[in-house]
C-alpha cells in the first residue's frame, strides 16, 4: 500500500522477514571452518567472510557507526561502481582480518542491537519518509530493502558453500519479501531500462517454490499492476523465481527462459533484468 509519497508496509511482517533472515544466516554460518569462510561467492572479489562483513557493517552503520577508513582507494577497484559500493568495500576491508568466529560474534551482537531498536519504533517512525537505496520512501520500505539485501546475500553465501536453500527454507517470509521488493522494481526495468513501447502488457511468470506473476503495464509510464483489466499480456517471460533473483542481482546469466507474445520486447526485458546496484 502506498500513502502520500511513501510505501506503507506492515511493520510486524517486514521485521519477521528480516529477523528470520538473520537467524537463517546464523544457522548457515555456525561451525564453518576458516577455509569455508574464505570460499568465493558470485560477487567479484568477495568471499563468504566478506559478505557477512558487509551485512554486519551495514547494520552497524544503521546503529550510527561511521564508515571506517580504508587502507586504499576502494573506488579504484574494478568491482566498485558507486558510492554505495565504496562504503560497502570499506567495511569489508576493515573487518577482513577478523576470524570467521569473531565476525559471526560481531554479526550476532550488531543484529541483536538492531532488533531492539526496530522493535521499539513507533508506527509514525516506521512510516516516516527517509532516504533509502531506492530513493525517498518510508523507513518501512527501507527495511524491506534490508530484507532483500540480506536474503540475496544469504543466497550468495549458499552458492559459495554449495548449500542451496531447500523448498522449506524458501517458503519463509524473507524470500517472499525479497521478491516483493524486486517485483516493485519491474516497472523501472520494463519501462526505463528495456524501453517497452506504450500499450505493452508484460507478464513475468515466475515458477518454482517462489512462484508468482509480476504484471507490468506501460500506460504513460510503466508500472506494476494487479491485473490487465481482462486483457491478455502482449509479452510473457517465464523462468524459475530463484533464477530470476540471481539474474536481477547480476549474479548469473539468464538460463532457461521461455518467451511469449512479442518476443522482441520480452527478450529486451530479459536483457535488462540485471538492475540491482
Amino acid at each position: 500500500m502506498t500513502g502520500p509519497g511513501v510505501t506503507l508496509l506492515d511493520k510486524s511482517e517486514v521485521l519477521a522477514g528480516l529477523f528470520a533472515c538473520w537467524e537463517s544466516l546464523d544457522r548457515l554460518l555456525a561451525g564453518l571452518t576458516e577455509s569455508q569462510w574464505s570460499r568465493p561467492v558470485p560477487l567479484p572479489g568477495w568471499s563468504v567472510h566478506d559478505v557477512l562483513a558487509h551485512i554486519a557493517g551495514t547494520e552497524s552503520m544503521l546503529l550510527g557507526s561511521p564508515t571506517p577508513e580504508s587502507d586504499l582507494d576502494v573506488s579504484a577497484l574494478e568491482h566498485v561502481r558507486n558510492g554505495v559500493g565504496v562504503n560497502n568495500e570499506c567495511w569489508v576491508r576493515h573487518l577482513r582480518d577478523e576470524s570467521g568466529t569473531d565476525l559471526l560474534a560481531r554479526f550476532r551482537s550488531v543484529t541483536e542491537q538492531r532488533r531492539a531498536v526496530l522493535a521499539q519504533l513507533s508506527d509514525d517512525d516506521w512510516n516516516a519518509p527517509t532516504v533509502t537505496p531506492v530513493g525517498p520512501d518510508s523507513y518501512g520500505r527501507f527495511m524491506r530493502v534490508r530484507v532483500f539485501d540480506c536474503w540475496m546475500h544469504e543466497t550468495d553465501i549458499r552458492d559459495g558453500l554449495g548449500r542451496p536453500a531447500s523448498d522449506a527454507e524458501l517458503a519463509g517470509p524473507a524470500a517472499r519479501l525479497a521478491l516483493d521488493e524486486m517485483a516493485a522494481g519491474m516497472g523501472f526495468v520494463v519501462g526505463k531500462l528495456a524501453g517497452a513501447p506504450q500499450g505493452s502488457r508484460v507478464a513475468i511468470e515466475l515458477t518454482g517454490p517462489l512462484a508468482r506473476t509480476v504484471r507490468v503495464a506501460v500506460d504513460g509510464r510503466a508500472q506494476v499492476v494487479d491485473d490487465f483489466g481482462g486483457q491478455l499480456p502482449t509479452a510473457t517471460i517465464t523462468m524459475d523465481a530463484v533464477a530470476f533473483t540471481r539474474v536481477a542481482g547480476g549474479r548469473a546469466a539468464p538460463g532457461a527462459v521461455e518467451l511469449g507474445g512479442d518476443r522482441e520486447v520480452a527478450a529486451g526485458i530479459v536483457e535488462h533484468l540485471n538492475y540491482v546496484i
